[in-house]
């Protein structure tokens, strides 16, 4: 009987075998076994390593060593000859001890590149294994080792080396860099642990259901592996879940944030308010909400904390000029679980969220998943996530007032600059602070220092000398000025003179936001399709503005005016000059503009500033937090289980 099964079993993969050939031959592609001697020259390995006994996805073997075998097998390995031949009766037999003899045993023997198996002792074993769909199979493997190189798959293949040193896996494969110690992390195991046979085990059983969720959903053949899925499946959901859940349910609600992945992560950046634009929806009002709850989710007290008090000033104010067609609530997580207050509020009737501070974007991503009918806003920037809207203000621009301020009040051409965190847009706001500078003072230098930095940068600054100091900009319309908020001079005296300091109004945000839901216009931004979204608005939305000490000297006002006026029309951009960076590289010739991408994304700085921008390892863990969400080399940071993963 089992003779007759494996006769069966043969011809069926003869046929699958056939039609693979008959593919290839129709679009132009090499229908039999890749070989491994075609794909990579041996005498360029950097090294090869007998790793062992491996348990090999079978998917993962793609060819043989050499192409001896000619015509035997296509590509995917089935036979291509008649059951007759000395080849097919081979074939059968060892079929039919498959069969007889519980399973094939015998480990083949192969050599792994880049991931990928070529076979040099077994090929009819594979053929055998790959017909029932075997998951995997038993060989003894040598690893052929790339010499190191700027390709970034060569890189990602370093990247996986040591995963596998720690994890024993083949199957997960990334297809970005940081990928692996991000799954290590979002596992639950530090960066050195090595799995054990039952996590590994656990780890598979849950992993192969994904990836059976993962082909059954991707209908639309986006380029992105089942690995790169579920790292980001594991973003809003626990790992555990990966035994028990319903995966196809749970990943079809994280598939709009698997497609961004797909399409390079991208984020439509809205950077005015929206206009209300005439029309059905406008004249009848279809789809336009009478009346909104509306919840503010706080990550501090306001009591405590300056950031969370602009935004509750916000929230004031959005009550003031909506009245009754809003019903507001404010919620505290402190001491407190975000992702339990966040569903508390939605419990409570909230339609749209407003999540203040940037650490809350988990919860926002996993109540997003969990309430698609639920808008939820996370204020924060660039973060590529469909369900979550992001929001921010254009905060350089105002810092472009504040240095030409700062350029035309110092008295010995040495301003001190504090920054906060080197994250996404940091930057920006420092050099155009530095070109406001050079506006009215091209001699000037600006003697950046960093908060997020072990000791007192402002002392710093005073020590050397400077004559005027920029430090954070203020969190409400009345700064305290000197030390913490503002641009002051510092006087012979010591005394300090407040001169002026950028401020927030989130209010105006709110304001925008909420009326254009309510204007049933939403959807306008993101179209059709599921999309990221940035809010970046600027002095014009009235989001930032600037403060200027009363008793400013006329001429600093007046030019603060013009410079208002001109970033608010348009007919100013800071960014449409000649920059040179530090290293003395030409960044604009001055005959464009840059995009908003660009600006968010500035890792350079400008050559009248001196200072560098801090690496990770040297902030205070106290602002690791953000850095690790927000910061301009976040991809490169080594997760840890206890972040919040990207």
């Amino acid at each position: 009987m089992s003779r007759q099964e494996a006769y069966i079993q043969y011809n069926y993969a003869l046929k699958l075998g056939q039609k693979y050939y008959r593919e290839c031959v129709v679009r132009g592609k090499y229908p039999y076994q890749q070989a491994l001697s075609d794909v990579f020259n041996e005498n360029l390995a950097a090294a090869k390593v007998n790793i062992g006994l491996v348990d090999i996805p079978t998917e993962q073997i793609v060819g043989t060593t050499t192409s001896g075998r000619g015509n035997a097998f296509a590509g995917n390995f089935m036979p291509l000859l008649h059951d007759s031949t000395e080849f097919g009766t081979k074939w059968i037999s060892l079929c039919t001890a498959h069969l007889d003899e519980g399973g094939i045993s015998d480990p083949i023997v192969c050599y792994e590149y880049m991931g990928r198996f070529y076979v040099t002792e077994g090929n009819k074993r594979v053929s055998v294994l790959k017909s029932y769909d075997a998951p995997s199979i038993s060989g003894n493997v040598t690893r052929i080792i790339p010499t190191w190189s700027d390709d970034e798959a060569v890189q990602l293949y370093y990247e996986f080396i040591p995963f596998y040193d720690l994890s024993g896996l083949y199957d997960v494969n990334f297809s970005r860099k940081g990928s692996y110690a991000k799954l290590q992390a979002r596992l639950g195991f530090a960066p050195d642990h090595v799995w054990t046979k039952e996590e590994r085990s656990e780890f598979l059983y849950g992993f192969r259901r994904f990836k059976a969720a993962f082909e059954k959903l991707n209908t639309e053949k986006l380029d992105i592996t089942p690995s790169d899925a579920l790292l980001i499946w594991l973003q809003m959901n626990p790992a555990e879940d990966l035994q028990k859940t319903d995966l196809v349910k749970s990943l079809s609600a994280a598939w709009p944030d698997v497609r961004i992945f797909a399409n390079g992560s991208a984020i439509a950046v809205s950077t005015e308010p929206a206009e209300e634009k005439a029309g059905i929806t406008r004249l009848f009002g279809i789809g336009r909400p009478n009346h909104l709850q509306i919840a503010f989710i706080h990550a501090m007290n306001p009591e405590q904390s300056s950031w969370t008090a602009t935004h509750e000033s916000g929230r004031k104010q959005l009550e003031d000029a909506m009245g009754e067609r809003v019903s507001v609530k404010s919620y505290i997580c402190e001491g407190e679980d975000p992702l339990s207050v966040m569903e508390r509020a939605v419990e409570e009737g909230a339609q749209v969220i407003f999540a203040t501070t940037p650490p809350l974007i988990a919860a926002c991503r996993q109540i997003a998943a969990r309430y698609p009918q639920v808008k939820v806003l996370n204020c924060s920037v660039s973060m590529p996530y469909s369900g979550v809207r992001t929001y921010y203000g254009r905060m350089y621009e105002a810092k472009f007032i504040t240095g030409a301020i700062a350029g035309a009040m110092a008295d010995n051409n040495k301003i001190g600059y504090v920054a906060n965190y080197p994250i996404i847009g940091t930057i920006a706001s420092i050099n155009a602070f530095a070109l406001g500078v050079r506006m009215t003072n091209p001699n000037a230098k600006i003697f950046l220092r960093w908060s997020c930095l072990p000791g007192n940068p402002v002392h710093s600054l005073m020590e050397e000398g400077v004559s005027v100091v920029s430090n954070r900009e203020s969190a409400t319309e009345d700064p305290y000025w000197a030390w913490e908020w503002g641009t002051y001079k510092v006087e012979d005296s010591g005394h300090l003179l407040p001169l002026s300091s950028p401020v927030w109004n989130w209010g105006k945000f709110y304001e925008g936001v909420i009326q254009t839901i309510f204007d049933g216009g939403w959807n306008t931004l993101g179209g059709k399709e599921a999309q990221a979204i940035n809010y970046w608005w600027g002095m014009r939305s009235g989001v930032i503005d600037v403060t200027l000490n009363p008793d400013l000297p006329e001429g600093s006002k007046h030019l603060s005016q013009l410079l208002r006026q001109g970033l608010m029309s348009g007919s100013i951009d800071p960014f449409h000059a000649r920059m040179l960076d530090q290293n003395g590289e030409v960044r604009n010739e001055g005959d464009r503009s840059f995009t908003a991408e660009d600006v968010m994304n500035m890792d350079w700085l400008l050559n009248n500033i001196e200072g560098n921008i801090p690496d990770f390892e040297e902030i205070l863990p106290v602002s690791q937090q953000l850095v690790r969400l927000l910061g301009l080399k976040r991809n490169e940071i080594l997760p840890t289980p206890e972040e919040v993963i990207l």
